[in-house]
């Protein structure tokens, strides 16, 4: 690997922990508990977070998403089309996730976090100035959509342990 390398496995090490750390102990109710009917759960913050990291890099590395290659669309069950990452959710779909378990959330989390580990350590420097996505001006490079998926993970998951703490878990 790479020193540019390195340090993106690092930071999607930082995204992992910080699941961890936002799950660990929490059942079911408390995972799809809300501070406020506006807010997201613990449950949605740590699945939206996993699925757009999966999403975003099965998109760069041309791969079909765990999501649907490794079933974990019918393990979650949730009344979403297979393809939906929970971008621009409503307080009514916030709220459909639900029944999640602690497992079932790491589980999907640490498989993503590997396969991204795996394919970082299969690229070079030269690989994250290709670009991935024209649809935005200036066009994403492979770069700044890693490093895009890295802020939106650790957003999200900040905001996990913020709804922990406020709920008193």
């Amino acid at each position: 690997m790479t020193a540019s390398t390195d340090l993106l496995v690092d930071a999607f090490g930082r995204i992992r922990e910080a699941v961890e750390e936002a799950v660990t102990g929490l059942g079911p109710d408390e995972l799809s508990t809300r501070p406020e009917d506006d807010a997201n759960s613990i449950g949605w913050l740590v699945w939206h977070l996993t699925r757009i990291q999966d999403d975003h890099l099965a998109g760069v590395a041309g791969t079909e998403q765990l999501w649907t290659s490794d079933g974990w669309y019918e393990r979650f069950g949730l009344p979403f089309s297979a393809d939906d990452t929970g971008y621009g959710h409503s307080r009514k779909e916030v709220a459909a996730v639900k029944d999640l378990s602690e497992e079932l959330l790491t589980g999907y989390h640490e498989v993503v976090h590997d396969s991204t580990v795996q394919y970082l350590a299969g690229i070079a420097d030269k690989d994250l100035k290709r670009v991935v996505d024209r649809s935005w001006t200036p066009p994403v490079t492979m770069g700044v959509r890693l490093v895009s998926v890295i802020a939106d993970g650790l957003q999200h998951a900040g905001q996990a342990a913020y709804v922990r703490g406020l709920l008193g878990y």
